[in-house]
């Protein structure tokens, strides 16, 4: 085959749809004056006892353990369910990933609220899905009853977000219930908790209730180590659900993912869960004295339940994002949405506040995110 005669590059075939699907963009990394809000990190510094089991794992000439056992065997006694019931994969992400490649094909839907976790729109593109977004209430939570309305007969999967990322409200038991009744047992419905160890809410749904008290078999549960537990550097995430529909996730995903360092890390974590829990309800109480803060100085926030908060900047993001930069914040911004800002070391408590009075204070009159 001659070559093109105007000298420009010929590429492969690639999806029209993947070609025009912007990359996943990291929360900007931080210098080392300035605080880094913007991942939804943990603060803290790994335990000690998780970096010895680390370090602890010297065989890296050798595979992981593809079935990552000793994890999932944990996990199955953590929860109550059996061993077939949990699978490992290098961060929940990357299970809805093998979920929806599982359960898609062109043509079929996926659903979930907007704005929500960035990733979700690609995920059900690369799988060939289209995405179907439901915009959030107006107090930033799940509108269920409209998701519910939205499902066709092209529905192959629902995302449930609680608490939602970016905007930190929970989704209650007595909602899920009611809106899982609505779901045809052939739709698979993900309820995605990344962040459930923050919750405080007592009223807000848990999945790992959900199964071990016998839920519907089209119900995977996702949660992973990266936020509360702090080891977003390894990943490693888990699911629960029903065998078979695990089955088909493990059948989809790049083998031998989560390495040896990361299923070490986990268990160690979950050996010393009560200091990991300790820290989180010290994250939890600084989330809310933050948040009380900001309302008193003007904002309007929803309710938060993850480890970060949700201010609605809207068309000034850009110039809230920049005002937060000049005082040494690296927030996350969402074009012409919001700000999502992360609860971070207890230091940067009161430069986030301070900066957020010159936010609110040149905000325009009736601003939606104005008290």
């Amino acid at each position: 085959m001659s070559a093109p005669e105007n000298n420009e590059t010929v590429l492969p075939h690639i999806r029209p749809e993947i070609a025009v699907l912007p990359p996943y963009k990291q929360g900007t990394q931080a210098d080392a004056q300035a605080f880094k809000l913007s991942s939804n990190e943990n603060p803290f510094d790994p335990l000690p006892s998780v970096i010895a089991a680390v370090v602890a794992e010297t065989s890296i000439n050798r595979y992981p353990d593809a079935t990552a056992a000793r994890l999932r065997t944990a996990l199955a006694a953590r929860f109550g369910v059996e061993f077939d019931q949990v699978h490992i994969a290098s961060g929940s992400v990357a299970i809805i990933a093998q979920l929806m490649l599982a359960v898609s094909t062109p043509g079929d839907e996926v659903i979930f609220a907007w704005r929500s976790f960035e990733a979700y729109p690609g995920l059900a593109l690369v799988a060939g899905a289209t995405p179907v977004q439901v915009p959030l209430t107006e107090d930033a939570r799940h509108d269920l009853p409209a998701m519910a309305a939205a499902i066709t007969d092209r529905t192959r999967a629902i995302i449930v977000c609680s608490p939602n990322n970016p905007t930190g409200p929970v989704v209650t038991q007595a909602e899920f219930d009611e809106f899982l009744a609505l779901v045809p047992p052939t739709v698979l419905v993900i309820l995605d908790e990344a962040y459930v160890e923050f919750i405080t809410q007592p009223d807000a749904v848990n999945g790992a209730r959900l199964l071990a008290a016998g839920a519907p078999a089209n119900l995977v549960v996702l949660r992973t180590f990266s936020k509360a537990y702090g080891l977003a550097g390894l990943r490693v995430g888990y699911a629960m659900g029903h065998p078979r529909v695990l089955d088909a996730a493990r059948s989809t995903s790049i083998p031998l993912s989560v390495t040896a360092q990361a299923e070490s890390a986990a268990l160690a974590s979950l050996e010393a869960e009560g200091e990991l829990l300790e820290r989180v309800r010290v994250i939890a109480e600084r989330r809310d004295g933050l948040v009380e803060a900001l309302r008193a100085d003007g904002w309007r926030v929803p309710v938060a339940q993850g480890n970060f908060v949700w201010l609605a900047t809207g068309a000034q993001t850009e110039d809230a994002t920049q005002v937060f930069a000049e005082a040494g914040l690296v927030v996350r911004p969402f074009a012409g949405e919001g700000v999502r800002i992360s609860v971070g070391e207890h230091t940067s408590v009161e430069h986030v506040l301070s900066a957020a009075r010159r936010i609110v204070h040149n905000l325009p009159d009736g601003h939606p995110a104005r008290r």
